[in-house]
């Protein structure tokens, strides 16, 4: 099925110009915050850009605006808290709320290394991306959605996080910490009408992925049964509906993209 065959409206996105329903990307710049991103704007959702990669940033909203999309860049790093803190204030500022945020900051780090010869700078560095940093979006985010009783948070970890890659303990370790974040995170705001989730995919087509050894790729991707990468379109369709009204009665749950390699 390709995309244009989906019926978009069924996420609960639709809403109108003068009133739209705002989507924050944390991770805008490339790969599946970018594919996301596209998508949510063509569903009809205003999209906050956020991304330490600024030209990135805006060429992904300025990508967006030229489809007829709405979308502003606003610089953040995730391992400089003030920064983000700024950011969020200033889509809050621009677009009045923020109605749903999908952060896909993220590093592998060094990859294919034992893990008694892992660089513990390297290991520190993806641990403040990908663990610490998602702390540090959630607490920007959460005041104001907890204030108008209305949100959807969704942090994207990876399958790796459940199995364990090996020779990849700071990317396997640091995600399965995202994972344990969310179940904390959903049930304490389970009563708020603010739902916090994951989505844990396989190997997915991205610039990072294209960045790993082929070894490393070829290991992941043998564990999935349809015997495939995931598609960025795919992804971002998950993402969409995660961050949608639709999803009301799931929180603390992250969800599975995986082909079939994770049967739990």
């Amino acid at each position: 099925m390709t995309t244009a065959a989906w019926d978009i409206g069924s996420y609960g996105l639709h809403s109108t110009a003068e009133d739209p329903y705002v989507a924050a990307v944390v991770g805008a710049a490339s790969g599946i915050g970018r594919e996301a991103a596209a998508l949510l704007a063509r569903l009809g959702c205003a999209v906050p850009c956020l991304d330490r990669d600024e030209a990135g940033n805006a060429a992904a909203a300025a990508a967006i605006r030229k489809a007829g999309g709405a979308a502003d860049a606003f610089a953040a790093d995730v391992t400089r808290p003030e920064t983000v803190h700024a950011a969020v204030a200033a889509a809050l500022d621009r677009y009045g709320r923020i109605d749903a945020l999908v952060n896909c900051a993220g590093v592998t780090g060094k990859t294919a290394i034992v893990s008694h010869e892992v660089d513990l700078e390297d290991f520190d560095r993806v641990y403040a991306i990908n663990l610490r940093g998602a702390l540090v979006v959630s607490q920007a985010v959460l005041p104001a959605m907890l204030e108008r009783g209305y949100g959807r948070l969704l942090h994207v970890a990876s399958v790796a996080g459940k199995d364990g890659n090996a020779g990849m303990a700071a990317y396997s370790a640091t995600k399965a910490g995202l994972i344990g974040l969310v179940k904390v995170m959903g049930k304490d705001y389970a009563q708020t009408g603010v739902t916090v989730n994951g989505l844990a995919p396989a190997v997915v087509q991205t610039p990072m992925v294209e960045a790993l050894p082929r070894e490393t790729v070829d290991y992941m991707t043998a564990k999935i049964p349809m015997a495939r990468l995931g598609r960025l379109d795919e992804v971002a369709h998950m993402i969409a509906w995660i961050l949608s009204p639709a999803c009301s009665f799931t929180t603390g749950f992250t969800f599975d993209m995986t082909g079939g390699r994770a049967t739990y």
